[in-house]
């Protein structure tokens, strides 16, 4: 099972950034799949988790209204659409489709 986590990086407070992740070496399609994020000192919490058809989502209270999850089962990848990007949104985010884990990618927000 691999995960390729892309997209991260450093943004400004009120901008956006688009996480990408590519999977292999399990039944994508059959899987839900779900962005967590670990800010510094905190347990991994869910961010958004979208079911193997797309048509049920899921969102994390901290991040309602401000991103999107989609994924496209013909390229067996997952994405993650933040906008309006707070300080609070630092963490390193990670895609999983349980039990399955990316290593993580940065997301830091800061002026």
């Amino acid at each position: 099972v691999q995960f390729v986590e892309s997209g991260g990086g450093l943004v400004q407070p009120g901008g956006s950034l688009r996480l990408s992740c590519a999977a292999s070496g399990f039944a994508f399609s059959v899987y839900i799949m779900s962005w967590y994020r670990q800010r510094p000192g905190e347990e991994r919490k869910l961010v958004a988790s979208i079911s193997p058809s797309g048509d049920r989502i899921n969102y994390g209270d901290a991040v309602q209204g401000r991103v999107t999850i989609s994924r496209d089962n013909t390229k067996n990848m997952i994405f993650l659409q933040m906008n309006g990007l707070k300080n609070e949104d630092t963490a390193v985010y990670y895609c999983a489709g349980l039990p399955y884990w990316g290593q993580g990618i940065q997301v830091t927000v800061s002026s």
